[in-house]
């Protein structure tokens, strides 16, 4: 008998018992869908994470001076020497200053408007872009000037889109706008990355009366050598303060990465316990191509009277364990597609998150590979028993 034929007849047995034959695949369809949604979930964290660490940029190195009592400091043209000497690594760098003063535009109070000091480079070192006015200029820093660059947001909100040359208030200082930046969200909203306002760094410290900038942005001149940047930043604090304790250098590349990894590792856990159930549905089919022996030794004994060799009887009962756990497997498939995009419309709806469950046609391709096996793994067992039947027993047999 051929392969075609084997199959052909598979089918055929397996639609003569359709509900006993679903009932059997039930268990892979609900392994095979519970991994493609888990791992399609993971994809879609994954995903989400490093959009997020893309907008706070992951060929940056922020740099905190805690000092620790140390009576050392570091200024600002400290770090700027530090780029300068590292062109290979080091591409710019920004002292950065935040604030937590009040903020008015006329009698207006805008709690949620994030104030901070910055350089002149800043805007180019995190892709911002003006798109009214001017940004901010190397003078404003050297001269401590009272102007301010503020966002989309604040600039149509409280000044109808009109605000370059108008004023705003910042604790009991006023600062003039001199440009307005282009909108960087999706969706201008209260709190979001368009409600920001920036100033010159040394204003900034003048203002909030800090005295020395104690936070800096670097931005790396190639991502893949992060940790080699950050060895170095951290080497040029330490000959300053002699003390680890003194500063703190974060990564963000090396803090994705970190984030990364633990949402794999979840995620293979998961995928391995949703995998049980693969294990569960193969001992199902395993059970049922036991029992399906049972009710046709008759019929195997008059084959094997006929003719029929062993290997063709036990190719046939493999065949129909495969075929049953394959179909099973794209079921699972089709299931874990349905459930995946459903899943991606739930979490945007309720959480108002751009998650997007995406399944790997990798994760698609072992869901369905391993159930294929598992059909053909357990389906042996019982089809070496039919093809070993004695066919005068097997003929007596009622």
């Amino acid at each position: 008998m051929s392969i075609q034929e084997t199959f052909s007849l598979s089918l055929k047995n397996i639609w003569g018992s359709k509900t006993r034959t679903f009932l059997t695949m039930l268990g892979i369809i609900i392994g095979v869908t519970a991994v493609i949604v888990i791992v399609g979930l993971g994809n879609g964290m994954k995903k989400y994470m490093a959009d997020s660490f893309s907008r706070m940029g992951t060929n940056t190195l922020t740099v905190q001076i805690m000092g620790r009592g140390s009576s050392r400091s570091v200024s600002e043209e400290e770090m700027y020497a530090v780029v300068e000497e590292n062109p290979s690594l080091l591409e710019a760098v920004s002292p950065t200053v935040s604030m937590s003063s009040t903020v008015k535009a006329g009698t207006e109070t805008l709690d949620s408007t994030k104030v901070s000091g910055v350089s002149e480079e800043y805007f180019a070192m995190s892709g911002y872009e003006i798109a009214q006015g001017r940004g901010l200029q190397y003078m404003d820093i050297q001269n401590r000037r009272s102007v301010c660059v503020v966002g989309g947001y604040v600039a149509l909100t409280y000044y109808g889109g009109d605000a370059v040359g108008k004023t705003i208030r910042v604790g009991g200082d006023r600062l003039t706008i001199v440009g307005v930046m282009a909108q960087e969200a999706g969706e201008m909203e209260e709190g979001g990355t368009d409600d920001c306002l920036y100033l010159p760094y040394s204003t900034a410290a003048r203002l909030s009366m800090v005295g020395t900038v104690s936070s800096y942005t670097f931005t790396l001149v190639d991502e893949e050598q992060a940790a080699t940047a950050k060895e170095l930043v951290e080497n040029s604090l330490y000959q300053v303060f002699h003390d680890s304790n003194a500063y703190m250098v974060v990564s963000m590349s090396e803090m994705l990465d970190t984030m990364t990894s633990m949402i794999n590792v979840v995620i293979t856990i998961l995928a391995v316990i949703a995998g049980i159930s693969l294990l569960v549905g193969g001992i199902g089919i395993m059970n049922i191509m036991l029992v399906s022996v049972t009710e046709r030794t008759r019929e195997i004994g008059i084959r094997k009277a006929l003719g029929a060799k062993e290997g063709s009887i036990l190719r046939q009962f493999v065949m129909e364990a495969a075929t049953t756990s394959g179909l099973g497997g794209i079921l699972g498939i089709l299931l874990g597609y349905v459930l995946s995009s459903a899943a991606t419309v739930v979490i945007t709806t309720l959480m108002d998150t751009a998650l997007t469950v995406s399944p790997s046609v990798g994760a698609v391709l072992l869901a369905f590979g391993i159930s294929a096996a598992i059909g053909i793994t357990f389906g042996y067992l019982p089809a070496r028993k039919a093809a070993r039947l004695n066919p005068i027993d097997a003929l007596r047999y009622d």
